[in-house]
């Protein structure tokens, strides 16, 4: 299947990606950044997500997962208004199988920045509608919300020992997530997946039970 992902020069859309090539899939990343995947069924668009007089026409897509988010840098534009804008382009069609947008944790819970809050907010009330609107094709759309993933978006809280010793106080697994098991999520709800769809998954270790956010001043 052909799949299209946003975000892939790093971190959980890189992984995506290697695992479903890994899979014998064809991949297209869209990514601000140069790629850093070397593979003959991987192609790399490098351009950011909000240029919508510029981003790629790759023909239909099977699959199209909207990795691409940022923190406290246009929050809004970045993880909603462009997601929905490649999800209209790329995703509203009849060959869709399934649409996963990656959330967080913190659109459930509200703790953490403001704007990326209400991004990701609008992202889980975003996978609803698309859910119902690409019903009438036999297509899923779910959003993945994990919380502490580890990637280098996070290094600042990572590689702060009483931060880090704060915030597993807080995660009831006493871990964050490689990006390599947030992969595994997406696989399987974009491939082994058929029947779950309009739903906001989080996979957080449990940090969200205990509703607090702790980060670098």
């Amino acid at each position: 299947m052909k799949i299209l992902i946003t975000g892939t020069s790093q971190g959980i859309g890189k992984a995506i990606a290697e695992l479903f090539l890994e899979k014998n899939h064809t991949v297209i990343g869209i990514d601000r950044n140069s790629g850093t995947i070397e593979n003959d069924r991987y192609i790399h668009y490098q351009c950011d997500v909000r240029d919508t007089e510029n981003l790629p026409e790759t023909g239909n897509v099977d699959i199209l997962i909207n990795n691409a988010g940022t923190q406290n840098e246009e929050d809004i534009d970045i993880n909603l208004k462009a997601l929905i804008h490649i999800t209209e382009k790329y995703g509203i069609q009849p060959n869709i199988r399934s649409i996963l947008n990656i959330g967080s944790a913190s659109g459930h819970t509200g703790a953490e920045f403001p704007e990326y809050c209400a991004s990701k907010g609008g992202v889980l009330a975003y996978t609803k509608n698309v859910a119902m609107r690409i019903a009438p094709y036999g297509a899923t759309c779910n959003s993945l919300d994990p919380g502490g993933v580890l990637t280098p978006l996070n290094e600042c809280v990572m590689n702060d020992p009483e931060l880090w010793e704060q915030i597993m106080k807080e995660t009831p697994l006493k871990k964050w997530a490689t990006p390599e098991e947030i992969a595994q999520w997406a696989y399987f709800l974009t491939i082994t997946n058929t029947f779950c769809t309009g739903q906001n998954i989080i996979v957080d270790g449990g940090e969200s039970i205990n509703y607090h956010f702790v980060w670098k001043d």
